[in-house]
């Protein structure tokens, strides 16, 4: 049975059409320095650009496997110094960005942070991803001043996310995890939608039972490989996925509209600084 909610205030009438249940969106393109390295180039994109639900799930990690990578999968490594400046940006559709479409790059109801994490890796075009070893290095999650969230940032900003790459972290091979976490529909696990259809919600008088359909909180990631020069000798500490999240996590597990989020706590582990 669709949960159901009681309103004690009446002859309310909410009809929100168009409503997406899964956040859809593509991480697509990167810029180091400003500068673009080319559309879905050196990143691991799936055709489709549906959400990952499922914290202890393989698909956590890059993304594939339920939604298949687009081919031919990138062979091209992106060269990045230690320290540099990257831009993720995010889209829709594998088309890029598109103004004419309202969902792109990303569903305004999507709510969520935004987080990055890098992992050493022997091969940065390897197929296996399993084992490796990450760190956060970014998040962006809920500013209570202003109630808004890191993908109100992302979407004012057209798709793009800027954060730096840690200068002292050892040279070599890595593979970039860019994820947003969409909670729109976080109260019960699974709930989350880690990157379906619309829903009209009726509120209607006081003590009124109203039908919600089941939605769940959801992943949406994809891993970009980096070839990162120079830097240090710093050896972050390193989480795994699957394992990082659990579906019990505070900010896996959330509803975000009542009571009214004064606080949040962005999942996983602290943000690594040199």
């Amino acid at each position: 049975m669709a949960p159901t909610l009681s309103i004690a205030t009446g002859l309310l009438l909410f009809s929100i059409s168009g409503f997406n249940c899964f956040a859809h969106t593509i991480f697509q393109e990167l810029y180091v320095n400003g500068v673009d390295q080319g559309h879905l180039n050196g990143i691991r994109v799936p055709d489709y650009d549906g959400p990952i639900t499922d914290v202890t799930s393989n698909d956590i990690i890059c993304n594939g496997g339920i939604n298949p990578y687009h081919q031919p999968i990138s062979q091209t490594i992106i060269p990045v110094p230690a320290g540099a400046q990257v831009t993720a940006e995010w889209h829709h559709t594998l088309a890029g960005a598109d103004p004419t479409d309202p969902a792109d790059p990303i569903d305004s109801s999507h709510k969520g942070p935004v987080i990055s994490y890098l992992a050493a890796i022997p091969n940065a075009t390897q197929t296996d991803v399993t084992g490796l070893k990450w760190f956060k290095i970014w998040e962006d999650g809920y500013i209570a001043s202003n109630q808004t969230w890191g993908v109100d940032r992302l979407i004012a900003n057209k798709g793009k996310v800027t954060f730096d790459i840690p200068s002292c972290i050892p040279a070599g091979q890595y593979l970039l995890r860019h994820e947003i976490i969409a909670l729109h529909a976080a109260s019960s696990y699974p709930g989350a939608q880690f990157y379906v259809s619309s829903l009209v919600l009726f509120i209607r008088t006081i003590s009124t039972p109203v039908e919600l359909p089941l939605c769940r909180t959801t992943f949406q990631m994809e891993c970009a490989q980096l070839q990162i020069t120079g830097g240090g000798s710093t050896e972050p500490s390193t989480v795994s996925f699957p394992g990082a999240y659990a579906g019990t996590d505070p900010g896996v597990t959330i509803n975000i509209y009542y009571p009214p989020v004064t606080n949040y706590t962005v999942p996983g582990p602290d943000v690594f600084t040199c």
